[in-house]
């Protein structure tokens, strides 16, 4: 059975609910599935002022939170971030450069790899916080499985780097019907593929 862990940090609850979804497509895909949050590195009290980001932080803070065992225990790990100015939020960064030591080990090398991002655009960065997630995850020795254009649904949400969601400029705008079936097809993907390579 191929392990999957599904390791997001979400500000606004956009993350939580397409982590979630790739956890169930994982599950369904024939996985055993760990869903793990990049806990929140910013005091509550600087986004206070935000009832989604507070009711998101409230929903989760006490559910487990990701650590490095969580990528060595795995045959495959779907990584999800918001898009800040272009790049992976600052405490999933802070999560990434918190693996110095598995990385020096070679603990995060020969694992697939994939991931999904947010944004309140169309063009609000996701694809180049995608593509600099997966230069991080080359320096790991990661296999990389995009979803490209592999099924025709991929030319409905349009992403071939992985999946993204545009939150809308209020940043409320639920994910919709093509960006839930871009999830799944994910999480088929990476898991179809992780259970290749470990059959050899």
């Amino acid at each position: 059975m191929v392990k999957l862990s599904v390791i997001y940090y979400s500000a606004t609850g956009h993350g939580t609910t397409m982590a979630r979804r790739i956890a169930d497509a994982g599950a369904d895909a024939g996985a055993e599935v760990r869903l793990r949050h990049v806990a929140e590195t910013n005091d509550p009290a600087t986004f206070a002022q935000n009832p989604a980001w507070t009711a998101n932080y409230e929903a989760t803070k006490d559910h487990p939170a990701a650590t490095g065992d969580d990528i060595v225990w795995a045959d495959a790990v779907i990584f999800g971030s918001p898009t800040r100015f272009g790049s992976p939020a600052a405490p999933f960064r802070s999560y990434i450069d918190s693996l110095g030591a598995l990385w020096a080990r070679g603990a995060l090398a020969d694992k697939v790899y994939a991931g999904f991002t947010s944004s309140q655009t169309a063009h609000g960065g996701q694809e180049t916080t995608l593509i600099n997630l997966y230069v991080t995850l080359m320096h790991f020795g990661g296999i990389i499985v995009p979803p490209g254009y592999t099924d025709e649904l991929k030319f409905a949400d349009g992403n071939p780097y992985g999946v993204s969601h545009i939150t809308g400029g209020d940043n409320q705008s639920p994910v919709d019907d093509a960006t839930n079936a871009a999830l799944d097809h994910l999480a088929h993907r990476v898991v179809t593929t992780a259970g290749r390579l470990s059959v050899g």
